[in-house]
């Protein structure tokens, strides 16, 4: 992790705090279900979902980044640190 802290838009950070709860929940039912030997195609399909729910709390990460703080360092004069940025994103969403 960065030593960098976050700046969110106001309506951001109490949305994806929702969304990571959903996908606690998620989680924890994903245990239970492989405890309670559920069916492993119901467990896949509900990995399935907690994946999609982590991709989407990521993509409102990146927007949040790419649209307040990138543009932001930019203004500021930090056009580099910005690019760099915006290349090891798109770096790791590759993977």
């Amino acid at each position: 992790m960065g030593v960098y802290t976050t700046s969110m838009k106001h309506d951001t950070k109490p949305n994806i705090i929702r969304r990571l709860k959903l996908i606690e929940g998620q989680i924890r039912g994903l245990q239970k279900m492989v405890e309670n030997d559920t069916y492993c195609i119901d467990v896949i399909t509900q990995t399935s979902a907690v994946k999609q729910g982590i991709s989407n709390v990521e993509d409102m990460l990146l927007e949040n980044h790419l649209g307040h703080c990138v543009i932001n360092q930019i203004t500021s004069g930090q056009g580099q640190k910005a690019k760099d940025e915006i290349i090891k994103v798109y770096k790791l969403k590759r993977k």
